[in-house]
């Protein structure tokens, strides 16, 4: 069995009805036909489908503000608990722990989707452990982050087949730990073309963009060149003016250019801004989730009434770069935040270069 608590916080279990079923309650009957048929035996009523369970929202911080409701979540979810830091084996360093009791809402789920939010310190990083009621382990994710010393967020799919615990594991007092968004997944068959480039995607409840990979050598497709600039994260601060800068070689002038890359804790309203060639071609594009997404965290200033909103994950950035912008031979680009608007980071940053392929359309436009 898991050893007992020294603390915990046990969880309100709540019922909630799907949007789905209860709009469904809602619809008015159709009206009648005014040349309605002549009347048929009476069909059996339709089977009604089992409310899907209810995601989880866990708020994990240690300090709660003053207007702070009781936490609630949904009865699967059977209780949450802080163990006390204590030494790791072999270490100094003390290790906090939250484990979070769970029971499959029915047969058929099987698989759970955990993101976890935290604050990603260097040697602070978290790691999530799946156990079973012997105090075996079943899974670990292995450390979650890139020490990029930015809030972040992680997502983890885990097996739960005899999986009745789930604890995070996490160096320090565990103060680095904001919260937890947990749900049941189900499977379905997916179908993709056997040439396209393989995507491993983890269904974002929020978000239909699949992670970024920067491929490691150019590639070549209906007269596209992709090229990454850089796979590894960089920070980025205006303040030290840590930029992200780039050289790359072009041997043709494109007929345009994509520059696409990762940003974590951009300032959603005021996001990057790439010069190239010592020209500032404006801010990237950002592809933002669901404002219902946790990962949102609003900031403000003494004497203000404004709220700006960093997004604390990694979301898709891109900018498209004028053939104009560009020359043959070296080229310089650099990534750059804009003043006030905080510390984040890019990676997978690569860059596409469109030419003339004979099997595309181009067309002329006629003058006026």
């Amino acid at each position: 069995m898991l050893p007992r608590a020294a603390f915990a916080i046990f969880l309100v279990a709540v019922c909630r009805v799907s949007a789905q079923e209860a709009l469904w309650d809602a619809l008015p009957a159709p009206p009648l036909m005014i040349a309605a048929p002549p009347p048929m035996l009476a069909e059996p009523p339709p089977t009604v489908a089992e409310p899907l369970p209810a995601s989880a929202w866990l708020d994990l911080r240690q300090t709660m503000s003053r207007n702070s409701k009781t936490q609630e979540a949904p009865a699967w979810v059977e209780a949450l608990t802080l163990l006390p830091a204590e030494p790791t084996e072999g270490s100094n360093a003390s290790k906090s722990v939250f484990r979070i009791r769970v029971t499959p809402p029915g047969p058929d789920y099987k698989i759970l989707f955990f993101r976890l939010f935290f604050d990603d310190k260097p040697n602070q990083q978290p790691e999530l452990v799946a156990w079973d009621e012997t105090g075996s382990h079943i899974l670990r994710s292995g450390t979650l982050g890139a020490g990029m010393n930015l809030p972040s967020s992680d997502s983890v799919i885990i097996p739960m087949t005899g999986a009745s615990a789930i604890d995070i594991e996490v160096p320090g007092d565990g103060k680095t730990i904001r919260g937890a968004y947990l749900d049941w997944m189900t499977s379905s068959e997916v179908v993709h073309p056997v040439n396209a480039e393989h995507r491993d995607i983890i269904p974002e409840p929020f978000s239909a963009v699949p992670a970024l990979h920067a491929p490691p050598e150019d590639l070549e497709n209906f007269g596209t060149v992709t090229a990454t600039l850089a796979a590894e994260a960089i920070r980025l601060d205006a303040r030290t003016e840590q930029n992200a800068t780039f050289q790359f070689p072009i041997e043709a002038e494109p007929l345009t250019a994509l520059l696409t890359f990762e940003i974590a804790n951009p300032r959603i309203d005021a996001p990057p801004e790439v010069h190239v060639n010592g020209q500032n071609i404006g801010p990237v594009a950002l592809s933002l989730p669901d404002l219902a997404d946790p990962g949102y965290r609003g900031e403000s200033e003494p004497l203000t009434t404004e709220m700006h909103f960093n997004y604390t994950g990694w979301l898709r950035a891109q900018k498209i770069v004028p053939a104009t912008s560009l020359k043959v031979g070296t080229n310089d680009l650099s990534v750059t935040n804009r003043a006030g608007t905080g510390v984040s980071a890019l990676r997978a940053t690569q860059i596409q270069l469109k030419y003339i392929w004979d099997k595309s359309d181009y067309l002329l436009r006629p003058g006026p």
